[in-house]
């Protein structure tokens, strides 16, 4: 199938798809699926709700058929799906993907880092945002240090992929870890990525004070290392990257709530029960998993996927205020990944 370029009501090209593969994780992280929300007793997604892994093949070349370069495949944990590296290495076979990651809490990676490497993973995005136990046992809602995480992450580098930190700093939470995960990260030759806590979804309780920007972290960091700017490598890149003088180590920050990226956002999501999403903050869903289901052609898929697309005109970070993020119907993380 040919190679087009697809643009959205503001210019903006299509490149970037997070693919959430399944709507449950083994922490219960307060960001994304706090405890009192997701208890024992919550009804997950059955199974045959899920995009099975030929459907996401499907739907992940008609999106490359669109100009998509980039897939990340999310959750949820991602590798709590079965046999992960089986869909990683349909994926791979994709002409004209150049790139394919998988964000995950780390937890699992000693058992599948090897399979997900040789399937043609490239790198992967481990959520990580504290090196105190206690704390962090607090966070992901279980009680579990950080010591399964710290061995997912040696096993993905011995592997040979390439390792994202991600922390979500939260006022009062675990703002006093932003130096430690610094020297930890930059000892270790791991790239940081600071989050900025985002109103994601409608159960992580996020209020404005809660936020610690960028600006503020930065000249935390500025205090105790010495940074430089880096040029973004690709259009639409979403983080604020910078590199420390003395080490060829990045730092990079992403920053939708005090420095909106809207104008430049070239990512599309498709949910973990098969809805397109055009931004990370629009719950307004596009059903493509029982249209597919129903019989629709490749060139039907591809023409409503356009439709979809060029019909866009997402700016929320541009837009937010502290009412509208409470009145926006919003997609919970735990469908739609990071």
């Amino acid at each position: 199938m040919e190679k087009t370029i697809i643009k959205d009501k503001l210019n903006r090209p299509l490149h970037d798809l997070r693919i959430s593969v399944i709507d449950r994780c083994n922490f219960r992280c307060q960001y994304c699926m706090p405890a009192d929300q997701f208890g024992p007793d919550f009804e997950f997604l059955p199974k045959g709700a899920l995009l099975t892994y030929e459907e996401i093949e499907r739907l992940a070349r008609i999106f490359v058929s669109l100009g998509v370069e980039k897939i990340r495949l999310t959750g949820g944990e991602p590798l709590l799906r079965r046999d992960m590296p089986i869909l990683v290495k349909k994926l791979s076979a994709i002409e004209g993907l150049l790139d394919i990651g998988l964000t995950t809490n780390g937890v699992l990676l000693p058992k599948f880092a090897k399979d997900l490497m040789e399937a043609g993973l490239k790198r992967v995005n481990v959520s990580l945002d504290t090196l105190n136990d206690e704390l962090f046992g607090k966070i992901n809602g279980r009680g579990v240090g950080t010591g399964p995480v710290l061995e997912g992450i040696e096993a993905a580098k011995q592997e040979g992929l390439g390792v994202k930190i991600n922390m979500v700093v939260k006022k009062g939470l675990n703002d006093s870890e932003i130096i430690p995960m610094a020297k930890y990260c930059k000892e270790n030759s791991l790239e940081l990525r600071y989050i900025e806590f985002m109103d994601v979804g409608s159960t992580n309780g996020w209020k404005m004070d809660d936020v610690i920007t960028k600006k503020q972290i930065y000249y935390l960091l500025k205090e105790q290392f010495e940074l430089e700017p880096v040029d973004p490598a690709y259009y639409g890149e979403v983080a604020k990257l910078y590199r420390y003088k003395d080490k060829d180590v990045n730092v990079g920050f992403i920053t939708s709530v005090s420095e909106s990226f809207c104008s430049s956002c070239t990512r599309s999501r498709l949910s973990a029960n098969g809805q397109i999403f055009t931004c990370l903050f629009n719950g307004n869903g596009h059903d493509i998993r029982n249209f597919m289901r129903n019989g629709a052609s490749d060139e039907e898929i591809r023409e409503r996927v356009s439709a979809i697309w060029n019909g866009r005109d997402d700016r929320y970070s541009d837009e937010r205020t502290a009412e509208t993020h409470k009145d926006r119907k919003k997609i919970e993380m735990s469908y739609i990944g990071g």
